[in-house]
């Protein structure tokens, strides 16, 4: 098969892995070297998908040939699909010369399955092990590592890729034996357990090195990262995140990635048949922002008494306002910024500009304006001097309607 027809093939077949952000990585360039690539994304030219996925690194399996036989997976050995697979030198000519192209910021390498774990994780590892210290490649490497390979071969991966992430695949252990019965998740989070110790101990080592020496390499200093799929298995979105919520605090994974499922060609009768809507995606990382940034819990997302399931018509936080306005108005002079991250539309750093400039004197409704908030969002919800919201707050569903965006109306051609 040629190079070109294989790139077709094993690059369409890694689409379904959401988790391609390059965020975390140390900064790093070759300029001085004598070798190749930047981690800093100056000239890189960024694309992304039509629901924002960033596809700015070469994204590719090494090959679609699996031994494991997973439900929702297109590339199961069951599937009918057409096998392809890289040498390792072929994935390495692909990322320098793409890279050079100015097309990429970096290589995104994941496989299936061939002959056992190691062996597959060797292939992965001599990959990065090439760029970095033939080619002198100083880009971003993000390297998708086998739960069941030896310890070994983890440390390895760790010493060359900027991040490692172990799909942890469905929410819990009852799905996982369901749809992916070769799979286990106590041996997935032996791996990320593994993983973090081997990160956490880098990080103690270079903070223990006395100054003025060498400081040792770092272990994947971008951490780790872990995929969920969304809509396979029928469980809830507070399963969901509750799995999310253990991950990061277990395992202290910088990302956990929500892919909503896509049916597949010959799919088993244990899938759905239609994709879950991507709206729901989209929530699923609203509330997954709100776990890790916002000081939000689970209970509070997703409460015990409800359906489980995040409203796809309002976004999270604002779900949450919405049933509980004894919480509300925030008075804006003299809230705390905790207080603050719960108002809707208030982020991060709008709530930084706010006690910033709350110092200088008590804010008025035309100061908000000034530090561009989304006023139609934020002002039932918050007082000032000048501005009261009233009886807003006392009609939630009222208030629901207008503040939830408008149902998009079919195309002539939809």
């Amino acid at each position: 098969m040629k190079l070109t027809d294989k790139l077709a093939v094993l690059a369409d077949a890694a689409k379904y892995d959401a988790s391609c952000a390059s965020s975390g990585a140390d900064k790093r360039h070759s300029l001085g070297t004598g070798g190749i690539g930047s981690t800093e994304g100056m000239g890189i030219c960024h694309s992304y998908t039509p629901d924002g996925r960033c596809v700015s690194l070469l994204k590719i399996l090494l090959t679609n040939f699996c031994i494991f036989d997973c439900a929702y997976c297109v590339n199961r050995v069951s599937s009918n699909v057409t096998r392809a697979r890289f040498t390792t030198q072929e994935v390495v000519a692909l990322t320098l010369d793409f890279y050079k192209r100015n097309y990429i910021e970096g290589l995104f390498l994941s496989s299936g399955i061939i002959r056992d774990s190691d062996y597959t994780m060797e292939q992965l590892v001599a990959v990065a092990r090439s760029l970095r210290e033939q080619h002198r490649f100083a880009g971003y490497i993000h390297l998708k590592t086998i739960p069941d390979a030896a310890p070994e071969l983890l440390a390895a991966a760790g010493r060359y890729a900027d991040r490692l992430s172990i799909n942890i695949e469905l929410p819990t252990e009852g799905a996982l034996g369901r749809l992916a019965p070769e799979k286990s998740q106590p041996r997935i989070r032996a791996a990320m357990g593994e993983l973090r110790w081997r990160i956490e101990e880098g990080v103690e080592a270079r903070k223990a090195t006395a100054r003025g020496r060498p400081k040792p390499p770092r272990f994947a200093p971008a951490g780790q990262s872990t995929q969920m799929i969304v809509g396979a298995d029928g469980e809830a979105d507070r399963t969901i995140l509750a799995t999310s919520d253990n991950l990061y605090g277990n395992f202290r994974l910088r990302r956990v990635y929500y892919s909503a499922f896509s049916p597949i060609p010959d799919a088993s009768s244990r899938l759905p048949l239609q994709a879950p809507p991507l709206q729901r995606e989209n929530r699923l990382y609203q509330a997954d922002w709100l776990l890790r940034f916002y000081g939000f819990s689970v209970e509070e997302i997703v409460p015990a008494q409800s359906s489980g399931m995040l409203e796809l018509d309002v976004d999270p936080k604002l779900a949450w306002a919405l049933r509980h306005p004894e919480q509300f108005p925030v008075d804006i002079n003299a809230a705390s910024r905790e207080m603050l991250l719960r108002v809707p539309g208030l982020g991060t750093r709008s709530v930084g500009r706010i006690v910033t400039a709350r110092r200088h004197g008590r804010l008025r409704l035309a100061d908000l304006q000034r530090l561009r908030l989304p006023m139609k969002k934020v002002t039932p919800f918050v007082r000032v001097l000048d501005h009261h919201p009233r009886k807003q707050l006392d009609d939630p569903a009222r208030l629901r309607a207008a503040l939830a965006p408008a149902p998009r109306q079919a195309g002539l051609f939809d």
